[in-house]
């Protein structure tokens, strides 16, 4: 079976470049002599590499995705550009095999290293993603679609102003509570959101492009320590709105029947990530271009909900109309 992908869209390459740390890009033509002359070679290096979620191997046929070769520069077959983290890291023009695996050995090779000394040597099956740390697996056939988040598009009430803004819910950082560290809560350092008045959040995300979103990644690492009644908690009943225009009010919310209630129960939470996977209803989240979440409550007595990443699944679909961003107050993203 090859390993090959087909690209046959921009929106499929986009979600390959965010999904996979490193992406092979080989432009080619039908009518290319050169071209069918190093596929050979190219399909055995994509057989010897290719990892999922790592490296992925692709062909880019330069008649069908004019607008994907234009916007790399591709004037001459076959060419080859080898992508790390989503942008273009080296280019080998011209059909020479030994370039080529020279390129690509060097770049799995520091790939390798980063995962058996990176962020999966800190513990637990956290795994290191196309832009960023994960907590759990990305489901098969989709991708991290995090990146398309309008950070000018978030909201979040009763937000304890202690603690991160809502946009560090969508960093691609490690949370600082599995490095180590231990940010003092309500201190400049905290990486997390905590509620205020009570257990409850409303969170309202706006996006850049219309999404299908097969899941949601939840992180909440609340301390160990402390009054069990005083421990901020992980969230346990989540409803989900879609394409709503604006965050909705508490009072609203409960008049208003979401697309999806999920319960997180507490097996669900991954022990060494602290993340649990929320899949949603993939019929019912085709066209998304915003979400509110209710984090009705927690897992516990405390007064405190605390969320530390959320991460979304899905696939990435046509960038949104800057118009129809403006109404609530976002730009287009890159």
């Amino acid at each position: 079976m090859s390993t090959l992908v087909n690209i046959t869209s921009k929106e499929q390459f986009s979600s390959l470049l965010t999904s996979s740390a490193i992406v092979v890009a080989d432009f080619y033509a039908d009518w290319c002599g050169p071209c069918k002359a190093i596929a050979p070679a190219y399909e055995q290096l994509a057989r010897q590499l290719t990892r999922p979620n790592r490296i992925t191997f692709t062909k880019i046929n330069v008649d069908q995705q004019q607008d994907i070769a234009k916007a790399y520069g591709v004037t001459a077959m076959p060419t080859f550009i080898v992508f790390e983290r989503g942008r273009p890291a080296s280019t080998v023009r011209g059909a020479d095999p030994r370039k080529l695996n020279e390129v690509v050995q060097k770049l799995a090779s520091e790939a390798g290293k980063a995962e058996s000394t990176g962020e999966g040597a800190s513990g637990g099956s956290s795994v290191s993603g196309g832009i960023g740390w994960l907590g759990a697996s990305v489901p098969k056939g989709y991708s991290d679609i995090t990146d398309q988040v309008e950070p000018k598009g978030l909201e979040l009430l009763n937000r304890d102003s202690a603690f991160a803004q809502p946009r560090t819910l969508f960093d691609t950082s490690k949370p600082s509570a599995l490095s180590g560290g231990k940010a003092k809560e309500g201190s400049t350092a905290a990486d997390w959101v905590e509620s205020d008045t009570d257990e409850q959040l409303m969170l309202y995300v706006a996006f850049q492009s219309r999404l299908k979103i097969h899941s949601l990644h939840v992180t909440s690492l609340p301390p160990a320590d402390g009054e069990e009644d005083e421990r901020p908690m992980q969230p346990k009943t989540i409803h989900v709105y879609a394409n709503r225009s604006q965050v909705l009010g508490f009072d609203e919310a409960e008049d208003i029947p979401p697309v999806q209630t999920v319960t997180i129960n507490p097996e669900d939470w991954d022990k060494q990530t602290g993340t649990a996977k929320v899949e949603l209803r993939f019929v019912k989240f085709q066209s998304v271009n915003s979400l509110v979440l209710f984090f009705a409550d927690g897992d516990g007595n405390s007064e405190k909900l605390r969320v530390d990443r959320i991460r979304i699944m899905g696939e990435a679909g046509e960038k949104r109309e800057m118009g129809k961003l403006e109404k609530i107050g976002d730009e287009v993203g890159e």
